[in-house]
């Protein structure tokens, strides 16, 4: 399968993670989880190493999973540490035990080797922790897609005026430039339209009724984590682009985790800085969300069906693709360079380049 196993991928919200047993899967990878007697969420290889049975599917004693088939019992480590019948436990009797990290209320499971799990890479931003702005979770988006494809509308400010024009964009913005800046780790696209009518979700949320200047930036971080910064400030106020604090501005968060080559699940969230603690404006908030993904997940879905069939052409790529190009390049190389292992420069090279 063509993923990046060496990544942090998001699992769920914390919220969902208690005592019972649960069973996902993440790029390819099957596994069940819980959360300790400590308070702290595992996750383990889904797969009994004797018959295969799921682990899932037996039954949690204390901090241990006992299971459904023999009994077999292993740790919140993955150690065998009961075969019932014998007293020894053959070295064998293990599954794999992935690490887990929890920020923000979110929980991430590193999919990769082992020894290369950082915690400080997983994603961040400053406005979790200010209190001027208002973090809210919103829903999963489950998706029968490539993953590829999810993610790389994430960077493709394009699509808005035509996929959401009720929600999202209007007509505006259908000729308006987007810029594209894919020379740092973080592949980004964004574009300005000024002095425009408020699309729908500003008429709603934001209260406006004159033109206004709205922005789009898209921020898509290896391999699938997303943040689409837009806002809208009036007109009149000519506001600099670097100042998008005086507007009504919120950050749309989706973290896209790849389930199999053909699903997809987007736990998406938003950070924003105005009505902070307003338990309505969320709930407003989440309705407008949920019409604007379900238009997404609609077009995704259809065009992985269509992808499905055979194919007489190759499909074409226009302008407003650099964004996603440049991020199918990078994974491609990403999972390649996972692929090897790299020794390093030789001490005493036989092999001598001259080019």
């Amino acid at each position: 399968m063509s993923f990046v196993k060496n990544a942090w991928y998001v699992a769920g919200w914390s919220s969902a993670f208690g005592e019972d047993l649960k069973a996902l899967e993440i790029t390819g990878q099957k596994l069940v989880m819980f959360r300790d007697t400590t308070g702290k969420v595992k996750a383990l290889e889904d797969r009994c190493p004797h018959r295969l049975l799921p682990l899932s599917k037996g039954k949690r004693i204390g901090d241990t999973i006992q299971c459904g088939y023999h009994g077999m019992t292993f740790d919140g480590s993955g150690q065998c540490v009961r075969v019932p019948g014998q007293d020894n436990t053959p070295a064998s009797a293990y599954v794999e035990a992935f690490q887990v990290e929890e920020r923000h209320g979110i929980v991430w499971v590193w999919m990769g080797e082992p020894a290369r799990a950082n915690p400080d890479d997983i994603f961040n931003l400053p406005q979790f922790s200010d209190p001027d702005w208002h973090a809210h979770q919103g829903e999963a988006l489950h998706i029968t897609a490539n993953y590829l494809n999810v993610a790389e509308n994430l960077v493709d400010p394009a699509h808005v005026s035509f996929v959401h024009p009720t929600t999202l964009g209007n007509a505006a913005s259908e000729n308006v430039p987007v810029h594209v800046s894919t020379s740092g780790e973080v592949i980004s696209a964004w574009r300005w339209i000024r002095d425009a009518p408020p699309i729908g979700f500003f008429q709603k949320f934001g209260g406006f009724d004159g033109h206004v200047d709205r922005w789009h930036y898209y921020d898509l971080h290896l391999p699938t984590t997303a943040v689409i910064d837009f806002g809208s400030v009036d007109t009149k106020m000519n506001c600099p682009e670097d100042e998008r604090d005086r507007g009504v501005r919120i950050f749309a968060l989706h973290f896209v985790t790849p389930v199999t080559e053909d699903y997809t699940i987007d736990h998406w969230m938003h950070l924003r800085n105005t009505a902070v603690g307003d338990d309505a404006a969320s709930a407003q908030m989440d309705t407008m969300f949920n019409t604007a993904f379900a238009e997404d997940k609609a077009i995704l879905e259809a065009i992985h069906e269509s992808e499905q069939r055979p194919q007489r052409r190759r499909p074409i790529r226009v302008a407003i693709d650099k964004g996603p190009n440049v991020y199918r390049k990078r994974i491609r190389d990403m999972i390649v360079s996972e692929s090897t292992e790299d020794l390093g420069e030789p001490v005493k090279p036989v092999f001598i380049q001259h080019d």
